[in-house]
C-alpha cells in the first residue's frame, strides 16, 4: 500500500510567500535577536535592496550563491535576497575547514559568496565575496538601491538551495532542493501549526537542513524568527534563550533532546511544540518531557535531506510505551512507498525499503548525474508526468493504521548526533594520509557518550593517531572526525573477503588512545574527579591530566554534561567555550579553582 498526504499550498516561490506575509502584516515582528526587532516590511525592504545589489553582481534565475555566515539578522536578509534575485543559496558551514569549502564551491559553482568579516579568510579567493556586516555595504551601496522587489520569474521547480550530505564514494553530494519542496514543508502541513503568535528558534547551522524548517516556517506563516547568538550554547544557555525569546516551537537533534530531557527541560515553559529527530528517540526521554511540561506536543521527525527535512512525522500528545517510537505518517505533500528489491509494494507489517515521493523530492545531486539516476527513480504511482521518488536506503515497516516504523539502514550509512554520515567518506580521507594502508569507520554506542565514530586503521609505525586525527580534521567537518582512532595490524574480514564491520562494531576500546601528550596521572582531588568524569563519559579506563579532551574523543554533547557536573558539584558556572579554551584536565581544573576562589 502506498500512503499519500495531499498538499494544499498554492504553487509559488518561497520569497513570494514571504512577500504575501509582509504585505498582510507589515508591522509585525519578523525577526528578534536580543534587543533587536525587525518588522516584516523592514525585512522585505532590506532584502530587496540586497537583491538589487546581487542582480548587479550577476545573480539571476538559477544562479548558485554561496553563503558562509553565522546566525544573525543579516544572514536571514541575505537568504531572502538571494531568492529574490532568482538565485539559490549554497550554505558553507563556518565550522568546516577551508578545504571543504573549496570542494563544495568547485562543484556547486557559485561565483559569489556572502560572508561576515571574521569569516572572510575561510572563503576569500574561492569566489567573489560580499561582506554582509561591512558598514560600508549599507551606507555606501544598499542605501541608494530600490526597496521594491525585482520580480524575478522564479517558478516552483526552480532551485531554492543546495544542501550537502556525506557521500559513500569519498566525496560529499549536494541535493538541489526546489521552491515547491520548501513550501510543502512549511505551509499547510499536518505535523506543525504556525501562526502570528508563534516564535521559532534559529539554532541549527545553515548547512544542516533543519534550518529550512526553522527559518522558513515562521517567515512564511507570519510568525517570529528568534535568532540564537552564534556559538555553542550550554543546555542552560539554550533554555535561557528559549524563555527570553518566548520560543513556542523548538527543533532539537535527538541527542540534544535526550540531554535536555535529563537537564533543564522543565524551564522550557513557553514551548508548545517540540520537534526532535535525526536519530532514534528514547521513550524514557519523551515521557520525562511530558512529565516536566504537561500539555506540550512532541514530534518525532524523520526524513533525508533529499526529501526536504521531513518525510514522516509522529505526533505525540501524551506519554508513550516502552517500544520503539514510530516515525509516523507522511507529511503533507508526501508519498511513502514501502518496496522490496524489485520495487514491488510489500504488505503491511512486512519489512521493505522506504521510497519518498511527492513535492518534497529534490531535483537531484549537483553535478552527479550517475548518482542522481541511482537514487532518484521514476515514481510509478504518481499522476504527475515525470514525477520521481527518492530511494532512502532505510528499512521500515508500515502498520495497518498507516504509521511507519523505522528498522535500520540497508547500507553502512549511519547517523551520529543528528548528522547523516557515510563512513566511506571518512575512510577515504584516512587512507589519503601518508603511511595509512587501510581504514574502516564504524559506530560504537556508549551508555554515557552515546554514538561515536571509531576509526580502525592499518598504518606504518610512524603514523600517530593524534597526528592522523588532526590531518583528517583539516579535510572533514567536525561531526565527521572520528572520536577514537585505533591502530590494528589488519582489518578483520568475513568469509566473503569483505571487511567485517560487525566485528569492529562489537570490539570494545577502553584503553587510553594515543595523544600528543605523555600520560601524567592526576595530582589533586579536583584533577582526579575530572579525570574520572572524562573517562566515564568516553568509556576509557583512564585519562591523563595533559590529554586533550577532543583528542580523546570528546564532543559538544559531552561538554554540556561536564558543564552541568561542575555547576552541581562546585557551584562554578562554566561556559562551553571554557572547555574549548582549556581542553585538558589540568587546564580545566585551574579554571574551576580560579573561579571558585
Amino acid at each position: 500500500m502506498t500512503t499519500t498526504v495531499e498538499s494544499v499550498h498554492p504553487a509559488e516561490s518561497v520569497h513570494a510567500a514571504f512577500e504575501r506575509c509582509a504585505a498582510a502584516t507589515p508591522d509585525a515582528v519578523a525577526i528578534s535577536s536580543g534587543d533587536t526587532r525587525v518588522g516584516y516590511a523592514e525585512l522585505d525592504a532590506r532584502a530587496n535592496r540586497l537583491a538589487h545589489h546581487l542582480r548587479a553582481l550577476g545573480v539571476g534565475v538559477e544562479s548558485p550563491v554561496g553563503i558562509c555566515a553565522e546566525r544573525s539578522v543579516e544572514t536571514v536578509v541575505a537568504l531572502l535576497a538571494i531568492l529574490k534575485a532568482g538565485g539559490h543559496y549554497v550554505a558553507l558551514d563556518p565550522r568546516q575547514p577551508r578545504e571543504r569549502h573549496a570542494t563544495l564551491v568547485k562543484e556547486a559553482g557559485p561565483e559569489l559568496i556572502l560572508t561576515q568579516e571574521r569569516l572572510l579568510p575561510q572563503v576569500s579567493g574561492l569566489a567573489g565575496t560580499v561582506v554582509l556586516d561591512d558598514p560600508e555595504l549599507d551606507r555606501g551601496v544598499l542605501s541608494g538601491l530600490p526597496a521594491t522587489a525585482l520580480g524575478a520569474e522564479v517558478r516552483p521547480g526552480h532551485a531554492a538551495y543546495v544542501a550537502y550530505t556525506s557521500g559513500s564514494t569519498g566525496a560529499p553530494k549536494g541535493a538541489c532542493v526546489p521552491h515547491r519542496a520548501v513550501l510543502r514543508l512549511v505551509q499547510d502541513n499536518n505535523f506543525l501549526t504556525a501562526g502570528p503568535d508563534d516564535a521559532f528558534l534559529m539554532f541549527a547551522p545553515l548547512a544542516f537542513d533543519a534550518s529550512t524548517l526553522e527559518i522558513w516556517a515562521p517567515l512564511l506563516n507570519g510568525a517570529r524568527l528568534a535568532i540564537l547568538p552564534p556559538g555553542e550554547p550550554s543546555l542552560d544557555e539554550l533554555a535561557d534563550a528559549v524563555v527570553q525569546e518566548g520560543v513556542t516551537v523548538l527543533w532539537l537533534t535527538a541527542g540534544l533532546f535526550h540531554q535536555m530531557a535529563e537537564g533543564p527541560v522543565a524551564r522550557l515553559t513557553t514551548v508548545r511544540q517540540l520537534l526532535a529527530g535525526g536519530d532514534v528517540l528514547s521513550p524514557h526521554h519523551i515521557n520525562a518531557t511530558f512529565a516536566a511540561l504537561p500539555g506540550i506536543r512532541v514530534v518525532n521527525g524523520y526524513g533525508p535531506t533529499e526529501n526536504t527535512t521531513f518525510t514522516c512525522c509522529h505526533i505525540m500528545d501524551e506519554p508513550v510505551g516502552d517500544g520503539p517510537v514510530p516515525i509516523g505518517l507522511p507529511v503533507t505533500g508526501t508519498t511513502v512507498h514501502v518496496l522490496d528489491e524489485r520495487l514491488r509494494e510489500v504488505p503491511d507489517g512486512a519489512t521493505g525499503e522506504l521510497y519518498a515521493g511527492g513535492a518534497g523530492v529534490a531535483r537531484g545531486y549537483v553535478g552527479r548525474p550517475d548518482l542522481t539516476a541511482d537514487r532518484f527513480l521514476p515514481d510509478p504511482h504518481a499522476t504527475e508526468p515525470g514525477a520521481r521518488m527518492y530511494r532512502t536506503g532505510d528499512l521500515v515497516r508500515r502498520r495497518a493504521d498507516g504509521v511507519v516504523e523505522f528498522l535500520g539502514r540497508i547500507d553502512n550509512q549511519v547517523k551520529v548526533r543528528g548528522f547523516r554520515i557515510e563512513p566511506g567518506e571518512i575512510e577515504t580521507a584516512l587512507v589519503a594520509q601518508a603511511g595509512v594502508k587501510d581504514a574502516c569507520v564504524v559506530v560504537h554506542t556508549h551508555p554515557e557518550s552515546g554514538k561515536r565514530l571509531v576509526a580502525f586503521f592499518v598504518a606504518d609505525d610512524s603514523v600517530l593517531p593524534a597526528a592522523l586525527r588532526e590531518a583528517v580534521a583539516a579535510a572533514l567537518p567536525p561531526y565527521m572526525v572520528p572520536s577514537l582512532l585505533a591502530r590494528v595490524d589488519a582489518l578483520p574480514l568475513t568469509r566473503n573477503g569483505k571487511v567485517d564491520r560487525a566485528a569492529l562494531t562489537a570490539r570494545e576500546i577502553r584503553e587510553r588512545p594515543e595523544t600528543n601528550a605523555d600520560f601524567r596521572a592526576p595530582g589533586t582531588a579536583l584533577e582526579r574527579e575530572l579525570a574520572v568524569l572524562w573517562a566515564g563519559l568516553m568509556g576509557l579506563d583512564e585519562v591523563g591530566v595533559d590529554d586533550d579532551f577532543f583528542e580523546l574523543g570528546g564532543h559538544s554533547l559531552m561538554v554540556t554534561r561536564i558543564v552541568a557536573h561542575v555547576a552541581e558539584r562546585h557551584g562554578v558556572e562554566l561556559r562551553p567555550r571554557d572547555l574549548y579554551l582549556s581542553s585538558t584536565v589540568a587546564e580545566l581544573a585551574e579554571v574551576i579553582e580560579g573561579s571558585a576562589g
